[in-house]
């Protein structure tokens, strides 16, 4: 399987992820995904009042200097750790 199958998969993976998952992790997955599947951030940052949409662009724009392929594999490795980390007690 190839790295953008395996990112495929653990895409899917990720959305079945515990809603207790912290808001920390989410962003960081969040940030990964978007590098991975769109690239440097091509978007403004959006204002004050929108903190939810801010918090996301933030953890995009921390992991922009990222390759994709890089961006793909951190997040198979995040995903995969989320979901062991929620298995053990």
């Amino acid at each position: 399987m190839g790295l953008k199958e395996e990112f495929e998969e653990y895409a899917e993976k990720a959305k079945t992820l515990p809603e207790n998952t912290s808001n920390e992790n989410k962003l960081i997955l969040y940030g990964l995904y978007k590098q991975a599947t769109v690239g440097a951030v091509n978007t403004s940052r959006p204002g004050v009042f929108y903190q939810r949409d801010r918090a996301k662009w933030d953890a995009w724009k921390a992991v922009e200097a990222k390759s994709k392929d890089d961006a793909m594999s951190d997040y198979i490795t995040k995903v995969a750790k989320e979901q062991h980390d929620q298995v053990q007690p």
